[in-house]
């Protein structure tokens, strides 16, 4: 009778248990459904390989992207790498001028644009100038009040490492942010962005033919920024530059570079140069071999030629981590393999 009793209790457990699980799983469900954070669930993102999952610690990760309705298939293939390939907790925020992305589970910000009006200056010469988005970077404690800390990052980058250790490059005392010195060419210096014929720029005393920085991609101290105010700083160069046409045409169409080389100049920490391989956009792409390619931590498509149009360098590398829109409004644009043979 005894064994019978010790068996009927075992017994007992055992169905307790399982239906214990079937209601953990439930609730888990549900609780997925109902999304207390009011965001939508994303479901065209792989999920995260089962030993980074298992692995993820609970540092919070911030990082900021714009994206543009029609380049959203860019700024989500830049969220596939960077959560495939991290075991932290990773909070992406997407800038953007409207709401037609609220169907991703990241955070939507609206970018007002009015924040530019007196500060930028469209050129009646070329149709669509002045791209707002791309001045969202300046913003970025007004974006993400709670950080202390922030990756910033361009809609064309797929990142091939973990991020948390582009989130953990140390940056000096005083310094707000680091950037990805670019000494690739005397095209990229200081008086490559900006015209050194103005007085207001020679009163800066900042010599011409320093290296500038690729802005696509850089680390901000928040508490830095705000206390330094850069913000305030950067706006107010923008409107100077509006005044007295401050930038050089060297190289044409760039007016959110300069006033963060003016802001910054030797006040910025360095990234490691492998966390922004960059100018794979443009011609100087074609020169990286594929096994400099391969171990690049991220891949920057900086220029005019993105990995989802037709004539990009590495774009296959890129591709990788394209995820279809279900909404079909974004899609590769890709030469006719009929063509390609030619």
């Amino acid at each position: 009778n005894v064994s019978i009793l010790v068996a009927a209790v075992v017994i007992f457990l055992l169905v307790l248990h399982h239906n214990f699980l079937g209601l953990s799983d439930l609730l888990k469900r549900e609780l997925t459904d109902s999304n207390p954070l009011g965001l939508q669930p994303i479901d065209f993102i792989p999920a995260a390989p089962q030993r980074l999952t298992d692995e993820r610690n609970d540092k919070e990760i911030s990082v900021v992207i714009a994206a543009s309705d029609e380049r959203l298939g860019g700024a989500i293939a830049a969220m596939n790498s960077i959560y495939r390939n991290t075991r932290s907790n990773v909070v992406f925020y997407i800038v953007t001028l409207n709401d037609t992305v609220d169907h991703l589970r990241c955070q939507i910000l609206n970018f007002d644009p009015r924040v530019l009006e007196g500060k930028v200056q469209a050129d009646p010469q070329k149709a669509d100038s002045i791209k707002p988005l791309t001045f969202a970077r300046f913003y970025l404690p007004s974006l993400v009040p709670h950080a202390e800390k922030a990756i910033y990052v361009d809609d064309d980058i797929i990142v091939q490492d973990d991020i948390l250790e582009l989130y953990n490059t140390p940056l000096k005392p005083g310094h707000a942010a680091a950037f990805s010195d670019d000494c690739d060419s005397t095209t990229y210096n200081y008086i490559g962005f900006l015209d050194y014929k103005k007085e207001t720029i020679r009163k800066l005393a900042m010599k011409a033919n320093t290296c500038s920085f690729n802005p696509g991609v850089f680390v901000a101290n928040l508490t830095e920024w705000k206390l330094q105010n850069i913000t305030k700083q950067l706006e107010k160069w923008m409107t100077l530059n509006v005044a007295e046409e401050l930038y050089s045409r060297t190289l044409a169409g760039s007016i959110t570079t300069p006033p963060l080389l003016i802001v910054f100049y030797k006040q910025h920490s360095s990234i490691d140069p492998l966390w922004n391989v960059r100018h794979l956009g443009s011609n100087a792409g074609k020169r990286y071999s594929p096994q400099f390619v391969k171990a690049a931590k991220l891949l920057h498509w900086n220029g005019h030629f993105k990995p989802w149009g037709r004539t990009a360098s590495y774009a296959e590398v890129w591709e990788k981590w394209y995820v279809p829109d279900p909404t079909g409004k974004f899609s590769l644009i890709r030469r006719h393999p009929e063509a390609m043979k030619q």
